[in-house]
């Protein structure tokens, strides 16, 4: 985490109060946008049904948000309970009201890892194969509040670049979300778009996990069609967080409930993670100052 750390730091220098269960027993899960809506409630049932099931909710809801801000707004006013997030959505909640939620596990990577990687794709057939190459050229965002997708390459590629992002390419623009603005690729609308991946395992078969191997498993992406132009220094993984006014019993069996899942049903795991990983680990606010940093620095919130 060493490189991405320091470059973040360089970029730099360069609503309730009071614990409350969740409300009628109910809890409420935001999921982030960028992804098909239908696939994303698929995914993520078995979570509704195994929490139910184990830790006596009387209903578990799964609110899928049009992009990232919407789940951002559902946890600062608390009409959500449960997100997991991107580390630059955790800050741009962080920079608004630091106590709003709290960030409980992260993902592990298979290799041990706690990161993952911006990875910037064009198509094979565009006869881009570098950064130097996409000079002048158009790119593609995911989403403004997303890390791999936005943050990371605007304070990333300007040191391999030599200038500011807006300098050097012809034109930027946003997807829709990551797998989105790889479709934005594939059918020539950016020259080359960004997303993300584990960077563990083949990228021939999309890395271990991301949406770059999402995309692979759903067949909606032939790795055959598209090369790595750019990769990023390894990127915090994001995490999951609960609200703050939950109550402190309600918070204490959701981490144990996901601490637990990769060894009492790890197809739910894997399903809602879009791949494969060691498990959780537990975290908290410092694990992400230098994103928070970052992105007060470059967003300004």
């Amino acid at each position: 985490m060493t490189a991405i750390r320091t470059i973040l730091l360089a970029s730099v220098a360069l609503t309730m109060t009071t614990a409350v269960f969740a409300q009628d027993n109910v809890l409420r899960i935001g999921l982030l946008g960028g992804e098909n809506e239908a696939d994303r409630l698929r995914d993520n049932q078995c979570l509704v049904d195994l929490m139910k099931a184990e830790l006596g909710f009387s209903d578990v809801q799964l609110f899928p948000a049009a992009d990232y801000n919407g789940v951002i707004q559902g946890l600062l006013g608390g009409t959500l309970d449960y997100a997991e997030l991107g580390a630059s959505a955790y800050a741009a909640i962080y920079l608004q009201d630091p106590n709003a939620v709290e960030p409980i596990l992260t993902t592990e990577q298979t290799d041990g890892a706690t990161g993952y990687y911006s990875v910037m794709l064009a198509r094979k057939d565009s006869g881009i194969t570098t950064l130097e190459d996409m000079k002048g050229k158009k790119l593609g965002f995911a989403d403004p509040d997303s890390t791999s997708g936005y943050l990371i390459p605007v304070v990333a590629l300007p040191n391999d670049i030599g200038m500011p992002v807006a300098e050097y390419f012809s034109e930027t623009g946003f997807g829709g979300g990551h797998e989105n603005n790889v479709l934005a690729v594939l059918d020539g609308q950016f020259d080359a778009g960004v997303t993300w991946g584990s960077g563990v395992g083949e990228f021939m078969e999309g890395y271990t996990s991301g949406n770059i191997r999402s995309m692979v498993d759903k067949g909606m992406l032939d790795m055959e069609d598209v090369v790595e132009v750019w990769k990023s220094p390894l990127i915090p993984n994001g995490p999951i967080v609960l609200r703050s006014s939950l109550d402190q019993g309600t918070k204490d069996k959701i981490e144990a409930f996901l601490k637990a899942l990769p060894e009492t049903n790890y197809d739910c795991f894997r399903a809602a993670q879009a791949g494969d990983y060691n498990g959780y680990v537990e975290v908290d606010p410092s694990f992400y100052q230098p994103v928070i940093d970052a992105r007060k620095a470059t967003i300004g919130g």
